[in-house]
């Protein structure tokens, strides 16, 4: 029997296939399936939820043979769970579960767009092949066209001598902006990664990375094989080239070996292996230079990174680094992990935290070393900090409830106390490269304790507290007066109080909460002379809005401040109570003193009764505008001592400006510009035409000015050309080595998008550099590092 349907859909379930039946050659055999039904389409709304056994079929003409075939012609469209295809013809043979499709054949499976003139494909499982296609990948945005492409399930797609960019088709038939042709191209969504074999990438036509088997991500996935080349310059090295190889050992680790060379210094090879185990995490980087033709000498740098948990509840943290001369920090500054490049620790660091019914107990254990890279210049020589071989503590606090915890407990709740013991031992060595005014070492114990009794409601607080402060010390060079063990204890009584008022207001038909915030500082510490006690820890802390609610001007142990003191200040804050951000913030503090103050960071007694006045700002009317400032206002000599002054103006996308202004009066005064603009072509975010035109440049950068030494310091200057597909960066970054000495480095980079980054990492030198700015590919790459073999 055979029924002819005109603009007829048919709801088709495939069926079981005979025993003795042979199923078509094209993939093998199809699975067995549930008796074919002939339903009217209204029938559909019956098929359960993410049945993908439920098959579609409409078109203006369709004939049918029950349990064996369908043909449809005239706008074709077969559905089946998320498969979409479309065609001039179909052939659909029911007990195999396979299609044949001819004529403008288009096949959208998850978002994934094919098109050709020929499929012959097995609907449930998605395995056939498609012939002389185009298709789109939506996860990447990637394009491209091939001889033949085959599927192997939903997220297994195989491209025989095909294509693979991210630039628009271009329909005036002329190259594409940059194409990866390969004879072999395997896509696997599941393992998030593309592989393809004979590769040649080309920009503009022109082969630029031929490589005979690259792989790529197409998503977040790792994959083992060659990133992509990087190359830089600077005026100390020369041009530097490296190709890193990215080794994908397994989920837990993994390894990158890079050799370079530099035309100036010579061949090397930077390395790094990383892994992460349950209870332990670690990071291994070195990088060798063998011989350095500028010094004649190897050179090397070594990092390490470790941390883990032992037993009992003991965890470790370790990490180290080395350099091979006191130059290196100049000569080949990027191999340097930490952020005091001429400070170069080793620490090793033990705890253990344990919780019980009346509060913490943490133990610890310490081991530290410092490399200082001093130099041969006396003038940029500095004190080296001690070391600490070895430092063994136990810190005891008080459990304290859930009101203490969420800050404070009203009036009429039962009072608690709320304290904290540390109890510690501290061996001081000086490393060998310290000054050699430096001489003094030995070891400290010292007990630091506070009690105080916290109280308080939702809107104010009051918090006396007592601390105590005891050191002894054993020396390794006598004293004046011949003495090797001296000792001393230090108590502080301070009280604590502040309020927060709120009333509600409106400024221009915007409803605000304004805030009023008093408080105040009672600081009571009495003097002790310690100039005849060493200073292995103890430094000024910085004078600002925090630091002056505090009860001590020193960090460390070994000085404390004495102090007969009431610190008193205010903040008057207006938030938009509709989006819950704050607008507006003022604040001013100040400091009286008793009595004079003898324990000072410059040895100088303070007989000034008011300190400095403390004033703040930070201001976000409108969306496009943010400033803060802060501001040390001498009273007695009617001049800011020192300011920090700060705009930034983002009105849209790729488009923000900043600029400050930092003093310190008779040390430093610096203005900074940085930036982010387009300054010509169409705008970034804007559609372009299917030919891919309407690029655009933009400048990005930042410029230190020091008008104390007027001269220009650490900037970074670059271009970035967007294309759409493809981003041009060149950068050029500039920074101080020394009193009169700078290095320049030039960076070009050419990001692929949806591919790769090829050349130096210019774009992290702007990131890291430039406030508020973004990438212009952001929102058009899935991956830009991408190995290849």
């Amino acid at each position: 029997m055979s029924l002819l349907c005109v603009c007829a859909h048919i709801l088709l379930l495939p069926m079981a296939a005979p025993a003795q039946q042979s199923p078509p050659a094209l993939l093998g055999n199809a699975p067995a399936t549930e008796p074919l039904r002939l339903r009217p389409v209204k029938s559909l709304t019956k098929a359960k939820p993410g049945d993908k056994s439920a098959l579609v079929i409409g078109a203006e003409r369709l004939s049918l043979k029950v349990d064996q075939e369908a043909s449809a012609s005239g706008a074709v469209e077969l559905r089946s769970g998320e498969l979409l295809l479309k065609a001039d013809s179909l052939n659909y043979e029911q007990v195999e579960d396979f299609a044949r499709a001819l004529g403008n054949v288009e096949v959208n499976q998850g978002g994934n767009l094919f098109s050709g003139p020929e499929l012959q494909l097995y609907v449930n499982r998605f395995e056939g092949e498609f012939l002389n296609p185009s298709y789109f990948l939506s996860l990447t945005g990637g394009r491209g066209r091939a001889e033949r492409v085959k599927f192997a399930g939903s997220n297994n797609v195989l491209v025989i001598d095909g294509t693979y960019s991210s630039c628009p088709v271009r329909e005036d038939g002329q190259v594409l902006p940059w194409e990866l042709s390969a004879s072999k191209l395997e896509l696997d969504f599941d393992a998030n990664v593309g592989v393809a074999t004979g590769a040649v990438v080309r920009f503009y036509g022109v082969p630029i990375l031929p490589v005979p088997k690259l792989s790529f991500p197409l998503g977040l996935g790792r994959k083992s094989g060659w990133l992509p080349p990087s190359f830089s310059f600077d005026k100390r090295s020369g041009v530097e080239f490296g190709l890193s190889y990215y080794w994908d050992i397994a989920p837990q680790r993994d390894a990158t070996l890079t050799p370079f060379l530099m035309t100036r210094r010579g061949v090397g090879l930077d390395s790094e292996f990383r892994y992460l185990e349950p209870d332990h995490a670690g990071t291994v980087k070195l990088a060798m230079l063998p011989h350095d033709r500028l010094v004649g000498r190897s050179r090397w740098a070594l990092n390490l990174a470790q941390s883990g948990g032992l037993a009992r509840d003991w965890r470790y943290r370790f990490g180290a680094e080395r350099v091979s001369d006191d130059d290196y920090w100049k000569d080949l500054p990027s191999r340097l992990q930490t952020q005091t490049e001429r400070l170069l620790p080793t620490d090793l660091q033990l705890d253990r935290r344990r919780q019980s019914s009346w509060g913490e107990a943490h133990s610890y254990v310490r081991l530290q070393r410092w490399q200082v890279l001093q130099g041969l210049d006396p003038q940029a020589q500095f004190a080296s900090p001690y070391q600490r071989s070895p430092q063994v503590g136990l810190r005891l606090t008080s459990a304290s409830d859930d009101a203490v915890l969420e800050g404070f407990r009203p009036w009429g709740r039962k009072s608690r106390l709320e304290g904290s013991v540390e109890m510690e031992y501290n061996r001081f060595d000086l490393p060998p490269s310290a000054l050699a005014g430096q001489t003094q070492t030995g070891q400290r114990a010292h007990l630091l304790a506070h009690v105080s009794a916290p109280m308080g409601g939702a809107a104010w607080w009051l918090i006396p507290r007592l601390e105590v402060n005891a050191a002894q010390y054993g020396l390794d060079q006598a004293r004046v007066d011949g003495r090797k063990s001296i000792g001393r204890t230090v108590t502080t009584f301070s009280v604590d109080h502040g309020w927060v008022f709120e009333r509600d207001t409106a400024v221009s038909e915007r409803q605000l909460t304004q805030t009023l915030e008093p408080r105040v500082l009672y600081v009571n510490t009495p003097y002790r002379a310690q100039q005849e006690f060493p200073n292995f820890d103890s430094a000024a802390k910085d004078f600002n809005f925090d630091s002056i609610y505090s009860s001590n001007q020193f960090s460390g142990i070994d000085r404390v401040s004495d102090a007969h003191q009431l610190t008193a200040g205010v903040v008057s804050r207006w938030v938009d109570n509709a989006q819950g951000a704050e607008l507006l913030r003022l604040g001013v503090v100040q400091r009286y003193l008793f009595r004079d103050q003898l324990v000072t960071p410059d040895g100088q007694a303070v007989t000034q009764r008011f300190s400095d006045l403390l004033l703040l700002g930070s201001a976000h009317l409108r969306p496009e505008w943010w400033t803060d400032g802060s501001v040390q206002f001498n009273p007695n000599e009617s001049r800011p001592m020192r300011t920090v002054m700060r705009a930034r103006y983002s009105p849209g996308p790729f488009r923000t400006v900043s600029v400050a202004y930092r003093l310190t009066r008779g040390q430093s005064e610096q203005v900074e510009l940085a930036w982010q603009w387009p300054i010509y072509g169409q705008e970034a975010g804007a559609k372009r035409d299917s030919a891919g035109c309407g690029g655009a440049w933009y400048s990005a950068g930042r410029v230190q000015y020091s008008i104390f030494d007027r001269k220009l310091t650490d900037s970074v200057l670059g271009f970035e050309y967007d294309a759409g597909c493809w981003v041009f960066r060149v950068g050029a970054e500039r920074l101080s080595t020394g009193r009169a000495e700078t290095n320049t480095r030039l960076m070009l980079q050419l990001e692929l998008v949806g591919l790769s980054q090829l050349g130096s990492n210019a774009l992290k030198v702007l990131r890291d550099n430039i406030p508020g700015y973004r990438r212009l590919s952001n929102d058009r790459s899935a991956s830009t590092e991408a190995p290849y073999d």
